[in-house]
């Protein structure tokens, strides 16, 4: 019964706001929490859906940078909340709500603008959350964690090799779990008490009474040396003069049986290309078939998939491959890829590992292999991708790990050069 009431009694604040740069091109026109992701959701959809599977039913989401497609996915998708059952989505575009001119200045200063709406929710506890990362996780069990360790703050955390942390903010702990040092991106990583290999990177997921977090906030928007972020200033400032705990993620994350821990940050189209050929294959280590825990999304009225044609070389037909509604598969062969809705293929075309976002037209014979190709895009017939890196590399994005990127302004920049 305590558990449910803790939940009740908590919100989720969204940090949407960023940018993304890594992704390069498909961050041009929308914010990253909003790129599509698994074939007809959003990356955002990932923390929302943790939220409502685990029974918290208050949300903001702070937003800033091209927020548009963001905000109508939020508005198509995300309006099942009732307001007389106490239950709210908010939207929150960087405003000047507190008499500034400025946007939102790091982590920490959105929620600070935003103290009198988080107020208006009159809530117990606040958790703070990214919303840019691919992952399952149940937050009642960090929150009543927290509560049972009467801590200040709680940060999610990963178990990963020492070495790859050096990308993260990193937290030292003793053996009770209480964070001793928390650090950005350190080059040498402290390990975790029990393997010199591994050591704990953060989440950017934290649990704050809302009572402590906003007297902490007020307080640093006051610190004219502050860059008003969690990571940068309010979590070493707690575990300085503070009681903050560590919570491991594998405690919480939800899983099937036996399954690996599931944390993706897909910041680059290496990473995004990667995840969604990993949800290709036969067990693939995030469960999207999960009716226990679903991943709630804006879903669009469309027919099911259609693959048609049966000749020699001309065969709709897909292999260990994700197609969603809406797709129509004409003489194609498609293996290994991620078709999200809408995607419209015509004959002898092949797509090999091919991530291809909503309403693409691939058109007669081309040929593609390992590309990410963004939403809206017509590939012309005859277009080869991935069989010659160095002429690829004259129109589209290539990485250093082989992937193309493919966009409709790449393609007009290569048709005006003919």
């Amino acid at each position: 019964m305590e558990t449910k009431r803790l939940t009740q009694r908590s919100m989720v604040f969204v940090l949407a706001g960023g940018r993304g740069s890594r992704l390069r091109e498909l961050t041009d026109r929308r914010v990253k929490p909003a790129v599509p992701f698994g074939g007809k959701s959003r990356i955002i959809d990932f923390a929302l859906s943790n939220a409502v599977n685990s029974g918290i039913r208050k949300m903001a989401i702070a937003t800033q940078y091209k927020a548009h497609s963001l905000i109508r996915h939020l508005q198509r998708g995300w309006t099942f909340f009732r307001a007389e059952r106490n239950e709210f989505l908010d939207i929150l575009p960087a405003s000047q709500r507190t008499g500034t001119e400025a946007w939102y200045a790091g982590t920490a200063d959105a929620v600070t603008q935003n103290i009198d709406i988080v107020d208006s929710y009159g809530v117990d506890y606040i958790i703070i959350l990214a919303g840019d990362h691919i992952y399952k996780m149940d937050y009642e069990i960090m929150l009543r964690e927290h509560v049972e360790n009467n801590a200040d703050v709680t940060v999610g955390c990963l178990t990963v090799p020492r070495m790859e942390a050096t990308a993260f903010g990193v937290m030292a702990t003793d053996a009770e779990g209480r964070i001793t040092s928390f650090l950005e991106k350190p080059a040498d990583p402290p390990a975790t008490p029990e393997d010199p290999d591994m050591a704990l990177a953060s989440m950017g997921i934290y649990v704050f009474k809302w009572s402590f977090l906003r007297d902490l906030l007020e307080k640093d928007a006051l610190d004219t040396n502050s860059s008003h972020d969690f990571g940068n200033d309010l979590i070493p400032e707690i575990v300085k003069n503070g009681k903050a705990m560590a919570h491991r993620y594998d405690k919480s994350c939800v899983r099937a049986d036996g399954a690996p821990v599931y944390w993706k940050d897909v910041g680059t189209v290496d990473a995004f290309w990667e995840a969604h050929i990993d949800l290709t294959t036969f067990t693939p280590d995030l469960n999207l078939w999960d009716r226990d825990w679903p991943i709630w999304t804006y879903s669009e009225s469309v027919p099911p998939a259609k693959f048609i044609h049966d000749e020699r070389d001309r065969r709709g037909m897909a292999i260990s491959s994700m197609v969603s509604g809406g797709c129509i598969i004409s003489g194609t062969e498609v293996r290994n890829s991620c078709l999200f809705t809408n995607v419209h293929t015509n004959s002898y075309a092949v797509l090999d590992h091919a991530v291809v976002l909503p309403n693409v037209v691939i058109n007669r014979r081309a040929r593609l292999r390992q590309v990410v190709i963004d939403s809206g895009v017509i590939i012309p017939e005859g277009l080869v991708v991935g069989e010659d890196p160095v002429e690829d590399a004259k129109w589209f994005r290539v990485t250093e790990r082989g992937t193309t990127l493919i966009t409709q302004d790449m393609l007009d920049a290569r048709d005006a050069s003919a």
